[in-house]
């Protein structure tokens, strides 16, 4: 009888990672674990992430700048060094209030976003 294989042992340097540029206001970085993802994600003042939904459990942590979320008939800004905690199936959007640098630990991963599905930030000038 055969043993399942152990997860693969990731060591990533950031600043060497590939950045994507979804759209011309938010570029991301993405680090994909078995059951988590991590996506560092510079969004530029003005940016706009249009109303959605997913089944991840999200959790935003804005290391610089600020996010203003709409999110159950609510407004929230998350500035540097505070973080917001979404349920999963919560519908979200959010505004970019100054140029900003987010991480978000998603749960399971976003397949729309490793497949580049996710067309909802794609369409942005």
């Amino acid at each position: 009888m055969s043993t399942p294989e152990a997860p693969a042992l990731q060591y990533i340097c950031l600043k060497d990672h590939p950045v994507e540029s979804v759209n011309p206001l938010f570029d991301r970085q993405l680090v994909t674990g078995e059951r988590t993802m991590l996506a560092r994600i510079v969004l530029r003042k003005g940016c706009i992430v249009p109303l959605h939904s997913h089944e991840n459990e999200q959790i935003a942590y804005v290391l610089d700048g600020a996010l203003k979320f709409q999110i159950q008939g609510r407004e929230i800004i998350v500035r540097a060094g505070e973080v917001l905690v979404i349920p999963s199936q919560v519908p979200h959007s959010a505004e970019a209030l100054e140029d900003t640098i987010d991480l978000d630990i998603f749960t399971p991963p976003r397949t729309d976003w490793l497949q580049g599905t996710d067309q909802y930030l794609r369409g942005q000038k």
